[in-house]
């Protein structure tokens, strides 16, 4: 992990307005037939934060990652993105504007390394074309050492030197997880967003990932929007914590104000009936 520790690293060189990651949800409402998914959904991320959103089963949590990565259209309300507004984008769309992603269900391509998982992601950073790959141009040469350059960095960080050319079908489910965190952060993604990385993870596993994710975000400086079941983790690494039920945001402040929320405490357990 040096290029994290003491080292200069590739992303943290990075100029300010190339991290710039402000997210902004105004009145997101997103249907299924007669099925409010989301209704009227309004939020803000700012640069550098890492916000959490929470909610019970069916609550509407990925649905809303998924319209914030273009994967589902809203019906109403608008989503921008450092002041562009990229509602109806197409996904590839907004992974050149800096919108990484982590999936609840691993993604990877299973028959191939893990270094060659990675370097899928870099291809939206590529300047070349065809015919400058054919000749190996020193300009193309220059670019791909620059890639590698970024995928050592970060198989280092990771903590991956040991299976960077094992298939990644052949790891362990937590390993799996890594290394698609791995592939989102190839990208070099300005807002990294991050679906339920926990689920599945061993104890040991998921004190990594954590250590992980603070490092990103106090070190390098990530913009990350998380959405996990694990409580404890939530509230032990998050800035901001937003809650929905039923696809309305119920709640919304610090992890302290969000654990005292008495709209939270019920979605979460239930309604508290006194028996005498």
């Amino acid at each position: 992990m040096k290029a994290f520790r003491g080292e200069p690293s590739i992303f943290a060189s990075a100029r300010p307005e190339e991290r710039q990651a402000e997210l902004e949800v105004k009145d997101l409402t997103l249907r299924f037939g007669g099925i409010t998914a989301l209704n009227e959904i309004n939020l803000e991320v700012s640069t550098g934060e890492l916000v959490a959103i929470i909610g019970p089963n069916g609550a509407g949590k990925t649905s809303l990652l998924n319209c914030i990565t273009g994967y589902y259209k809203p019906q109403e309300g608008q989503i921008f993105f450092n002041g562009e507004e990229i509602t109806r984008l197409p996904t590839h769309h907004l992974t050149k504007l800096g919108i990484g992603r982590t999936y609840q269900n691993i993604e990877l391509f299973p028959g191939m390394t893990v270094l060659s998982n990675m370097l899928l992601a870099r291809h939206v950073h590529s300047k070349y074309n065809m015919g400058g790959a054919s000749l190996f141009l020193r300009s193309v040469r220059d670019e791909e050492v620059r890639h590698r350059k970024v995928l050592e960095e970060l198989i280092d960080f990771l903590e991956m030197q040991s299976i960077r050319k094992k298939l990644v079908g052949s790891l362990p489910y937590g390993m799996r997880k890594r290394v698609e965190l791995g592939r989102a952060l190839a990208l070099e993604p300005k807002l990294l967003i991050l679906d339920e990385p926990f689920a599945g993870m061993t104890l040991e596993e998921k004190e990594d990932m954590v250590r992980f994710l603070k490092e990103l975000h106090e070190a390098w400086g990530q913009t990350m929007i998380l959405v996990e079941h694990d409580m404890s983790v939530v509230m032990s690494i998050s800035q901001r914590v937003i809650v929905l039920d039923f696809g309305l945001k119920i709640s919304e402040g610090s992890p302290e104000e969000v654990q005292r929320d008495p709209e939270v405490v019920k979605a979460y357990l239930g309604e508290v009936t006194r028996i005498d």
